[in-house]
């Protein structure tokens, strides 16, 4: 028989019918929908039975909540501590997250009580922000900083050496002009490094250019390919401008001169002697210009593309510091085309050569000639 109790209408409710009103689940505070619609963070609302009452798109999107469950077990038992006590705690966690590719995704997580009581019976509210984006940045960082002090590290420790050299051979004068030349290597290599840091620092918050000016892409390439061509002779390879003339963009010149020059200076370093490195000059008919730069070099590893544009990766540690390359002209080309609101990619094949292209906005009110044109 079925114990009664006296409702406030004078009517007593069977037990069972106070079980399933129990386990109903609690409603929402007035206006709690409305903040969490708006919230940009992953937010889920549970109540005293760890059931989600109201869960964000992104918190379902992320696999923080399946249902009316938290997937999250560490999540989970946090809630149920803040229930009991009322204490607001923070943390982080790492989410899997299948869809990104089995990839994690770290949130900093806050987790308050949001009906104000405490010992049980109250609703939680959980707040889960995505962290991931800045980890990775600041793990670039790290490397960032990492990777320049090693660069620093080596002609500077070599410049150092030289020195104590050259002071023990005060009385040998050919001893003295050989490290003489040798101390001047490094002393240009470092100002390289420093000029690149500087250029990269500039750009490296891929932001438009500022103050755009109308540049031409005949003077960005005549200007890169004689930069280049003193190392280009020495061994022996051969540069050639092809293509369509007299089309323009909009930007900064000199870091379209810079740009053009990496890729060229890369294709001579990485090129046998006595071969052929072309620039080419293309209207596809995107509202674009194409400029690329083909080699018939050693070509990249497949493994390596993806990598390649960024900062100090080098794909031959030992011959790139053979060459004197600071491992930074790729990630300033990267930047330097993005600034002007461009692309850039690469195709290789090992051992076939490569050609690297860059894709930049033309400016709305160039043509340009059809013709192909050849300049050695």
């Amino acid at each position: 028989m079925a114990i009664r109790t006296r409702a406030g209408n004078g009517v007593r409710q069977p037990r069972s019918a106070r079980l399933r009103a129990a386990q109903q689940p609690a409603k929402l505070p007035p206006g709690i929908a409305s903040v969490l619609s708006v919230l940009s963070s992953s937010a889920v609302v549970v109540d005293s039975e760890d059931r989600v009452l109201r869960a964000s798109a992104a918190a379902r999107a992320f696999g923080i909540v399946k249902g009316d469950r938290l997937m999250v077990s560490e999540l989970a038992a946090l809630a149920r501590q803040v229930r009991r006590d009322g204490e607001i705690r923070e943390a982080e966690f790492e989410v899997p997250v299948p869809r990104f590719g089995g990839r994690t995704t770290t949130f900093a997580v806050r987790v308050a009580p949001l009906s104000g009581t405490v010992g049980g019976g109250g609703l939680v509210l959980v707040l889960a922000e995505d962290q991931t984006d800045r980890h990775r940045v600041e793990e670039v960082r790290r490397d960032f900083v990492a990777n320049v002090s090693h660069e620093l590290k080596t002609p500077v420790g070599a410049l150092a050496l030289l020195a104590e050299t050259i002071e023990d051979a005060a009385d040998d004068a050919e001893a003295v002009r050989r490290f003489a030349g040798r101390m001047r290597q490094e002393a240009a290599r470092l100002t390289f490094l420093v000029q690149d840091l500087i250029t990269l620092s500039r750009i490296q918050a891929a932001e438009p250019v500022p103050d755009p000016v109308p540049v031409p892409i005949d003077a960005v390439v005549a200007e890169a390919l004689d930069r280049c061509r003193m190392k280009a002779n020495a061994r022996g390879i051969t540069l050639a401008s092809i293509g369509v003339r007299g089309l323009s963009v909009l930007g900064e010149e000199d870091l379209l001169v810079t740009a053009v020059r990496n890729l060229l200076e890369n294709a001579v370093v990485y090129s046998p002697e006595r071969t052929r490195v072309v620039v080419c000059v293309k209207k596809p008919g995107d509202g674009g210009v194409e400029i690329s730069v083909t080699d018939q070099g050693i070509g990249i590893p497949e493994r390596d593309l993806e990598r390649i544009f960024e900062r100090f990766y080098r794909v031959d540690p030992a011959r790139s510091r053979a060459t004197g390359g600071t491992g930074l002209g790729l990630a300033i080309v990267k930047h330097v085309t993005v600034a002007h609101g461009g692309r850039v990619t690469v195709r290789s094949v090992e051992g076939a050569g490569s050609t690297f292209t860059l894709w930049l906005p033309l400016r709305s009110d160039n043509d340009g000639s059809s013709a192909d044109r050849t300049r050695a």
